[in-house]
């Protein structure tokens, strides 16, 4: 297996303590272990799951066309008439503690062959190493810096990890690393993990997965850099405010999108695992509503679960 690696991170930069508390290990630093369990845990063990997998019928696409479905929170599948792309796949009933109160779109046995696995960062709601064993035959794996080592041995023939703003390009497509607002440790000790989102460059379409971000100012110069035609942007996970230290909201989501510059925004992470204390179905609602109120309403496509559209 051929592995392509890049430094692992910037040696100057600032260290960071290790967490003293389980207070230190939620992304708002501020609940306390009972009202993480309760708000996270106890709600979703009482809530029914819902949802249905589709029987996908995918498109037959034309060169110039491509296809997105969404698999459920972050996960997608990219379909071009010569490329098919997964990105952070996860179809997990259960992380740990946390259940899934919505059923993933499809089964994993329904994708087609992959040829492209794009995975943000090294959180297990993004990076589902069960998930990624059971693939069929996936071939290159794209990652933040410090991440690949854990795609070992997971069936991938290549394993590329990218710095922010670097890119790679293979036969036709290209895909670059893109920096973003979160943090990117799986374990206690593994600080040195790199995150952020990608840009996917193929036929003439550019398509965006910004991963987990909260707002800053990159995504003006994403958007300079790469004038990204669709946005996949995340708008849950978002109460209390301090979680948006981490993550956006539908509305600082709409400000990234307006920020990009994109023509097409695609609303992500919400609705299958409870990570906030929002209501779970609150975050497409608010969205539409903000769109409606800003005249974006036709820009916005939130798209089914397990359904392809066509861009």
């Amino acid at each position: 297996m051929r592995r392509d690696r890049q430094p692992q991170g910037d040696p100057a930069a600032p260290r960071r303590r290790l967490p003293r508390s389980f207070r230190d290990l939620t992304p708002s630093q501020h609940f306390k272990p009972r009202k993480f369990f309760y708000e996270l845990v106890w709600k979703a063990l009482l809530t029914r799951r819902i949802g249905r997998h589709q029987r996908p019928v995918f498109p037959k696409l034309a060169r110039g066309h491509v296809a997105l479905t969404w698999i459920g929170h972050a996960s997608f599948l990219i379909q071009f008439d010569d490329l098919n792309v997964l990105v952070d796949p996860n179809f997990a009933n259960w992380l740990f503690l946390l259940k899934r109160i919505k059923r993933a779109g499809l089964r994993l046995q329904d994708l087609p062959p992959i040829d492209l696995v794009l995975l943000t960062h090294a959180h297990y709601d993004h990076f589902h190493k069960p998930t990624l064993r059971r693939l069929p035959a996936p071939k290159i794996a794209v990652l933040p810096w410090g991440v690949g080592d854990l795609a070992r041995n997971l069936g991938f023939t290549r394993i590329v990890e990218l710095q922010p703003w670097q890119s790679y390009a293979h036969e036709s497509w290209k895909v670059s690393l893109t920096p973003g607002k979160h943090w990117g440790a799986r374990t206690l000790r593994d600080l040195h993990r790199g995150y952020g989102g990608f840009l996917l460059e193929h036929q003439g379409r550019r398509i965006y997965h910004a991963g987990d971000s909260a707002y800053f100012d990159g995504f003006k110069e994403i958007g300079q850099r790469f004038a990204p035609e669709i946005a996949l942007l995340p708008i849950g996970a978002y109460y209390p405010e301090t979680f948006r230290r981490m993550h956006m909201g539908p509305d600082e989501a709409m400000r990234a999108f307006c920020d990009l510059g994109a023509q097409w925004f695609v609303p992500m992470h919400f609705g299958h695992f409870r990570l906030g204390f929002e209501d779970i179905d609150e975050p497409p609602r608010w969205l539409s509503n903000i769109a409606s109120r800003e005249g974006l309403s036709e820009h916005v496509r939130i798209l089914e679960e397990g359904v392809p559209a066509v861009f």
